[in-house]
């Protein structure tokens, strides 16, 4: 899971107990773009790369597969993970939580938008360099940063 390479981004407030939160998410291109997932919380929407925290026994790979299809209604097959970074934030719910996150290439294989729960996300696909500064997560923008340095373009 978390890799001692990783780099840690976010500031830790004092006073909140991180608790570490194993994560898998996804770099998808199409067409000169990559996938985000546009969250709707009203003034405070914000862009994310799909995927999310890894459930009981689940490999990163799973955890990136499930994530997707319940995020975008999209079939993806992991790839290569190509970075590994910490994130410290507080969850929408206020809890504080430090992202222990690879950060995975991903492919499409199909769409089954009945697989897609999280009624307030929103597939949207991005210029790579646009999402630079849309993505929420300082981590999420590194891995993409580092993604383009790898001349994976899709």
């Amino acid at each position: 899971m978390s890799d001692p390479r990783a780099l840690q981004f976010g500031e830790q407030k004092p006073g909140l107990d991180y608790q570490d939160r194993p994560c898998a998410f996804g770099v998808l291109p199409r067409d000169g773009k990559i996938a985000c997932v546009q969250v709707d919380r009203g003034e405070g929407s914000y862009f994310d790369l799909p995927g999310g925290a890894i459930d009981g026994g689940e490999t990163e790979a799973e955890a990136l597969v499930r994530e997707f299809a319940e995020e975008t209604g999209l079939t993806v097959r992991a790839g290569e993970t190509f970075a590994w970074a910490g994130q410290y934030f507080q969850k929408s719910d206020g809890q504080p939580v430090n992202n222990l996150a690879a950060f995975v290439t991903a492919d499409a294989v199909g769409e089954d938008p009945s697989a897609k729960v999280e009624e307030d996300h929103e597939l949207v696909w991005l210029d790579p360099h646009d999402a630079l500064a849309k993505l929420r997560h300082d981590a999420h923008a590194w891995a993409v940063a580092a993604w383009l340095r790898r001349g994976k373009r899709g």
